[in-house]
């Protein structure tokens, strides 16, 4: 689905058809006589379009005489059904900058985009392309740090549920952040490179522009800080979910061992009365007492034992 839309008013207006320095959005669903219709009129390349509909799509940009384009990833929801499916994945935005417009495109709804389309970015102005691109770069930044920030919240509220029981449904939604994170890591990777080869390229031609190099330079900075912090939390996360592994197996360990220990005490009684309980023993079958007696040795030598475990502090 293509939409065109400019800003009027300080709000973005949808508009009809195309225009000169107008923001051409594509979204799904998608149509592939649509998406060849506008690279023939935009005179864009169709893979432009294509390629950043490849969810596996690495960051990159690439040009073509006039045309360039950008790859960026970015972190969205995940909707697929399953135990152990992440709670986020990331998926590619493409930006196409041709002299006259510019160009995004999606695989699924980001809402990166849909900041803009509700009007919450300041000065944002889609005729000005440079400052457009480092905006989406921008708010990708604060998106994957806010993510970052409620995969960490979820951690630690899942690590108090595990200190009190060690259940399956905790362990596979610790499994889940740790598949998250492993995605920001990598993504926030790429788009560093991809930040940092455009800065030295000046693809963006903004190298004579000090507040839009300023501005680039600080995003590029806030890429590295959210790439350190989904490092620390994919660390935080191994070594807690190794520790309760240790932690549950001891546990086990420990259960298996008082049962062991309580077997061996429950045999004691067992022992005592089938000796008693044989026909050659004599001298007790006319005893009235004979009966109590036995009880009561039977009981001496399990509590006897279970002292001895308990000074050993098996128990």
């Amino acid at each position: 689905m293509i939409k065109y839309y400019e800003k009027q008013n300080r709000e973005i207006v949808e508009k009809d058809e195309l225009y000169s320095a107008c923001w051409v959005n594509i979204s799904p669903p998608f149509n592939q006589d649509e998406l060849e219709y506008l690279a023939q009129e935009l005179d864009i390349p169709l893979d432009f379009l294509t390629d950043s509909l490849d969810i596996d799509e690495r960051s990159r940009y690439e040009r073509e005489d006039d045309q360039r384009l950008i790859v960026l990833n970015t972190p969205i929801l995940n909707t697929l059904e399953g135990v152990n499916s992440s709670i986020y994945i990331t998926a590619p935005i493409g930006i196409v900058l041709t002299p006259e417009h510019i160009v995004t495109i999606a695989a699924f709804d980001n809402p990166i985009l849909q900041r803009f389309l509700d009007n919450k970015i300041r000065n944002f102005e889609p005729s000005d392309k440079a400052s457009f691109v480092l905006q989406i770069m921008e708010q990708n930044v604060y998106r994957f740090l806010n993510c970052l920030k409620d995969l960490n919240l979820k951690r630690n509220l899942l690590e108090q549920e595990l200190y009190d029981s060690s259940r399956n449904k905790e362990l596979q939604q610790l499994l889940s952040i740790e598949k998250s994170l492993v995605y920001f890591v990598t993504s926030l990777s790429s788009n560093e490179l991809l930040k940092m080869k455009m800065q030295r390229t000046n693809f963006l031609l903004i190298r004579d522009d000090e507040d839009k190099s300023d501005l680039f330079a600080d995003i590029i900075i806030d890429n590295s800080q959210a790439l350190e912090m989904a490092n620390i939390y994919t660390n935080i996360l191994g070594g807690t979910m190794d520790a309760f592994a240790s932690i549950i197996s001891n546990n086990l360990n420990i259960v298996m061992q008082r049962l062991t220990l309580i077997t061996i005490i429950l045999m004691v009684p067992t022992r005592v009365a089938s000796v008693f309980g044989m026909n050659g023993v004599s001298g007790l079958e006319k005893n009235n007492y004979a009966f109590g007696l036995i009880i009561t040795v039977s009981i001496l030598f399990a509590i006897i034992l279970a002292l001895i475990f308990r000074r050993k502090k098996l128990f």
